[in-house]
Formats: C-alpha cells, structure tokens, sequence
C-alpha cells in the first residue's frame, strides 16, 4: 500500500505556482487575484475558504473576501455575483456551499461569468469539459487527476467505479475518467443511493473514488486486491477525545480498507487539500487568459 498524499503533493504544486507567478509578474502579468463570497458560518465552509486564503498568500496571488449573514437574500447574493463579474482586477471568485435553503444554487451559478468561473460549475465549463475543450475543471477533479499524474498511475482499460453522482465530483469524475486522454481511458461505473448490489460492483474496481459524504462507508469487503482507492469524502464526526469535539471522517473506513489497496489517499491530508491547488491552478490560468480571452 502506498499513500496518494495530498499534503505532500499540494505543496509541491503550491511551490510551482508560486514560482511561475513571480515569473509571470515580473514579466509585466497581472498579479492573479482571486475572490469569494460566503453566506453564513458553516464550518466547514470557514476552514476551506481560510485555506484558500492561506494559499492565496503562500503563492503571491490576491485575494477578496465578501461575506454575508444566512438571511442574505437570493437578489442580495446576485448582485454581489455581478460586482465580481464586472471587477477587472478580479481574474476569478468562488460562491461557496453549500448556500441557504432560501437561495438557489443553480440559479447563482449560472450567473457567475464563465470566464470567472474557476470553480468550473457554471453549464458552459461543464458542457465545454465533456466535449474535450477548453474549461475550467472543476477543483476536486482537477485535483484527483493530478494526484494519479504524479504517482503514475496507469488508468488505460480500467475499470473506474465512482460512487455519488453530485455535480460537483461524481458526475465531472465519471466524464474525465472515461475521455480519450491520460488520466482516463477507464471503462467507467457511476453508482449512487439507488444502485443495486452495490458492494459487487464497487468489488470490480480497479480505481474506486468514494464521494458519497457518507462516513466510513466503504469498508474492506468492498474493495478487490490491489486496487486505487481515491477517498472525496469529508465529514465531521462527534469525537469528545478531541480538543475541537469532532473528528473529520471520509467515506472510506482507512484502516480496514489501506491494507488491500496498492493506492489510497487519507483523510485529512488527501484530496482536500488538492482541491485548493485545482482552484489555484485555473485561477492563474484566468489572470493568464488561457480559457477565455
């Protein structure tokens, strides 16, 4: 069993992108500048955007944060959505979630400018993606696929079963793992609440990626010998030994499944954390003008 670290890899990313943006910024190029607006004080929206913050400060880029109470209107949001849009030293923003009951996810997401979109959900990213074009990947996705890159893991003729269809990793997952380029090529199995035999398939994996937000869900006796287990799944569990009283948990149970594995990745400490260097990485493509002119 080797470990897919995602500290240990997001720091080396994090090290290239500094220095390619003092580079960039030397030359003349704009300092990349990267926004976000957060409604409420879910915490674990607060831990991931004070990371992206963090990160925004290692590696030189700007950053902007708009914050908002939970009764925030929907037109409120919209019309903050619109300032970032028209703001031109701001080269990408994030809205993160999960937002309010009262707000409409799909109906913010669509009105973030696909230019400024480096969170890669707006339908013009998405529909660009499955055509093979240019677009901003969605950050998670992104993130997995860099970490198969940097461990050279071979998917060609896989089979990859992805458990949880969310927009936000499942569905984007299924359609990178099966394109016609490395990482991909897998013969691909999406699975989700309403899957059959569930464990049979999940069993047939040559690269498993849990994202169903359900701890400690996978356990060994799902998963064949030798396989690539990529674990998405972050939530927090009540633990009292614990100073913060919670424990983070992924969807796979770690330590009954790591010893049958040839690759798994942690939690904390795996995918998480390349999440943020997939948001980096499409920023700096955006103050670079890479996707869109």
């Amino acid at each position: 069993m080797q470990l897919l670290d995602g500290k240990a890899i997001s720091s080396q990313i994090k090290s290239e992108i500094k220095e390619e943006v003092e580079k960039w910024v030397a030359g003349g190029g704009k300092k990349p500048h990267l926004a976000a607006i957060l409604v409420g004080s879910d915490g674990a929206s607060e831990t991931y955007v004070a990371s992206k913050i963090r990160s925004c400060e290692e590696i030189g880029f700007s950053s902007t944060l708009l914050r908002f109470e939970p009764t925030v209107s929907e037109a409120e949001v919209l019309e903050a959505v619109e300032q970032l849009n028209n703001d031109p030293d701001v080269d990408g923003f994030i809205v993160q979630l999960p937002l309010p009951a009262h707000i409409s996810e799909n109906t913010i997401m669509e009105a973030v400018n696909p230019a400024k979109d480096v969170d890669g959900f707006h339908p013009v990213n998405v529909g660009k993606m499955c055509k093979g074009l240019p677009a901003y990947i969605s950050a998670t996705p992104f993130g997995i696929l860099e970490m198969l890159i940097r461990a050279k893991i071979d998917t060609s003729g896989k089979h990859c079963v992805v458990v949880g269809r969310s927009q936000i990793v499942g569905l984007p997952m299924s359609i990178l793992m099966q394109r016609n380029d490395y990482p991909g090529n897998c013969t691909v199995t999406i699975t989700h609440s309403k899957t059959q035999n569930l464990k049979e398939i999940c069993q047939s994996a040559d690269i498993l990626i849990a994202a169903l937000g359900r701890a400690d869900f996978i356990k060994a006796d799902y998963v064949k010998e030798g396989a690539v287990v990529i674990d998405v799944g972050i939530t927090r569990v009540v633990d009292p030994t614990k100073k913060s009283g919670y424990s983070i948990k992924g969807d796979v149970d770690f330590n009954d499944v790591a010893p049958k594995t040839s690759y798994i990745t942690p939690v904390p400490g795996g995918v998480g954390l390349m999440t943020i260097c997939g948001l980096l990485t499409n920023t700096f493509k955006a103050a670079k003008k890479e996707i869109y002119q």
